[in-house]
């Protein structure tokens, strides 16, 4: 039941996000805040936080009731009419007598509106608070980060992924860190919420491997002091993905049935440009298996290298030549090592990584 409620309310919370027409939707609540993560609290000691909201309808509002999704959370609301385009704000204390993570609801149901709003009050109780005790050697605006970049990899269809950025506020203001410009399969929470002067959090990305296909995805997102921050360079987080085939178990039996990747070389030796603007390889991908092997995407880490492909299907005991280009203007300015990825349906190399070395 408790699961069947947790979806409601996701559901409900995202249609009111992107401003769908509904029922909750004619309440016309709106809040920049409608999760508040707590961070670590402490066993019986009660956190309180606040809600800031707006009643952007037109016309009054009026909250006729309050539910909560259970009875340690105790809730402060106007008890009288909220003027049209009125800030207000919603004051939540949750007691926490268990240890563990916990997540509560906050329902706010209005005059004129059947469903409620809803807000989300989270966080993990222990009995002892725990500091990250790394160093934060990158600087991300104004805030301090122990890294700089987030890698997912081997990530199969299906699964959720998470990697974690701890980040310390260096500023002498409380902030509420936010990450700009996420791609759609990519999602990231904060914790705690909002940073006080001198204390941790934590940036948790998690990967929707449902929203990717196979292959290699780069994106680059920002570590704002705000959602109404500005994304700069200063600001920078990589973000690096590979999705993989996914085969299911897969015997020794059928892999001798199965195609089978082999390079020639593992690394590609394009040399120097010697004043030339562009340099040309070929890498040399065999089929020593059964059947066909199938290269589904040949994809480069950097700008600067491209491929050129004529069939992208190697018979058994068949050979693919795979045409590289390197462009010296465009491989200027990158510091990484050059390299390609290849996806196949060889399950021992679904996943292959060429570095290219070129000076």
């Amino acid at each position: 039941m408790t699961g069947m409620r947790t979806i409601v309310t996701w559901i409900m919370g995202a249609l009111m996000w992107v401003g769908a027409s509904t029922e909750a939707d004619a309440q016309r609540i709106t809040t920049n805040t409608q999760v508040i993560d707590c961070g670590q609290v402490l066993f019986r000691k009660p956190v309180t936080v606040h809600f800031e909201l707006t009643n952007e309808g037109e016309g009054t509002c009026t909250i006729k009731k309050v539910d909560t999704s259970c009875g340690c959370t105790e809730v402060s609301y106007p008890k009288g009419i909220i003027t049209e385009n009125k800030p207000f704000v919603v004051t939540a204390t949750y007691d926490a007598k268990t240890m563990g993570h916990f997540e509560k609801y906050i329902d706010l149901y209005t005059n004129g509106a059947t469903l409620p709003f809803t807000l989300v009050l989270r966080g993990v109780v222990v009995d002892k608070i725990k500091d990250f005790g790394g160093n934060y050697p990158f600087t991300l605006g104004k805030l301090k980060a122990d890294a700089n970049e987030v890698v997912f990899d081997d990530v199969a269809k299906g699964e959720y992924p998470t990697a974690e950025i701890h980040v310390l506020n260096s500023t002498s203001e409380m902030v509420s860190p936010a990450i700009l410009h996420l791609p759609e399969y990519l999602k990231a929470d904060v914790s705690p919420s909002s940073i006080p002067p001198g204390e941790q959090g934590v940036v948790i990305f998690t990967l929707d491997s449902r929203k990717t296909d196979e292959g290699l995805y780069r994106a680059n997102v920002y570590l704002g002091q705000s959602a109404s921050d500005k994304a700069s360079a200063g600001k920078e987080i990589k973000v690096t993905a590979i999705r993989v085939p996914s085969f299911g178990v897969v015997t020794d039996q059928q892999l001798v049935y199965m195609p089978k990747l082999k390079l020639q070389e593992s690394t590609l030796e394009l040399g120097s440009f010697e004043g030339k603007k562009k340099k040309k390889g070929t890498i040399v991908v065999e089929n020593l298996g059964r059947t066909n092997l199938e290269i589904s995407k040949v994809q480069s880490f950097t700008e600067g290298i491209t491929t050129d492909i004529t069939e992208a299907v190697v018979a058994p005991g068949q050979a693919l030549k795979i045409k590289v280009n390197a462009d010296r203007k465009l491989l200027r300015d990158v510091e990484e090592q050059p390299k390609l990825l290849l996806i196949s349906n060889d399950p021992r190399a679904a996943k292959v990584i060429i570095d290219i070395n070129i000076k």
